[in-house]
């Protein structure tokens, strides 16, 4: 008698408390246990794809990613939070369509979610090695070790352990110590790039500049013009009137300072 072969082709997913997608049910209930199973969305999928191009030059392998994944498309809402999957042929790096994305956990210890799982830890630890100096050079074990640590710890809480957490645990690990320092001040590289689109100048075209009566300030234009008000000569009368306190130039009382550019 053949034994019964059936095809994952499609899949119902739920919304959890948690804003994970879980798979509720599946075309191939024989081999796949639905409890704890979960799926990665297109929103997410899009941020792991993002963070493997750090690693694509400590050996990262595009091929062993998407052999690890199982890819679906939205077919149809259920209700209820629900909605249902179809499975399609795409490549994750390639394709457009918003895709799902659930690991292939058949063989959870040498299957290609499992062989996907060490290759981002060494390349991870291929990174932190060259990004820092260590006193001792980071090792797998040591990864690995910690990062099961923390998961020990959710499933002793009895909390399921979603495949997009896990993957985030290691692509993001970094070493007790050595955290990266977001609150510093990020180097501002806007005025180094406008400095950069600036032609040099060479001094002939420097003096020409400085020259230049439209590009000077108000103040200077403000300066200019006290000092030729200071400078104006004494009307023929004045001799006459030295006794006599003189009065302030209504101009230059009533005169409003000029406002900078």
């Amino acid at each position: 008698m053949a034994k019964p072969t059936s095809t994952l082709d499609w899949c119902i997913v739920r919304l959890g408390e948690d804003h994970n997608w879980w798979v509720a049910e599946t075309s191939d209930p024989v081999r796949w246990d639905i409890d704890g199973l979960s799926i990665i969305d297109p929103r997410q999928l899009s941020h792991l794809i993002e963070l493997v191009e750090a690693l694509r030059d400590y050996g990262f392998d595009q091929d062993l990613f998407e052999a690890a994944f199982i890819l679906f498309r939205i077919e149809k809402e259920q209700g209820s939070g629900k909605i249902r999957l179809k499975r399609v042929k795409e490549s994750i790096f390639d394709s457009e369509e918003k895709l799902f994305a659930l690991p292939d956990t058949l063989d959870e210890e040498n299957g290609p979610y499992a062989d996907l799982l060490d290759h981002l830890t060494r390349s991870r630890v291929k990174l932190l090695n060259d990004l820092f100096d260590f006193e001792s050079k980071l090792s797998v074990d040591e990864v690995e070790d910690e990062i099961r640590e923390d998961q020990n710890a959710s499933f002793i809480e009895g909390k399921a352990i979603h495949t997009f957490e896990e993957l985030i645990a290691v692509l993001d690990y970094m070493p007790a110590g050595h955290e990266v320092d977001e609150e510093a001040p990020a180097k501002d590289a806007s005025h180094e790039e406008d400095d950069e689109d600036l032609p040099e100048l060479d001094e002939e075209e420097e003096e020409k500049l400085k020259n230049d009566e439209s590009l000077k300030w108000d103040e200077d234009e403000e300066t200019e013009d006290s000092d030729e008000e200071s400078g104006e000569k004494k009307s023929p009368d004045s001799d006459d009137d030295e006794d006599e306190p003189k009065a302030k130039s209504s101009k230059s009382s009533s005169k409003k300072p000029k406002s900078k550019r």
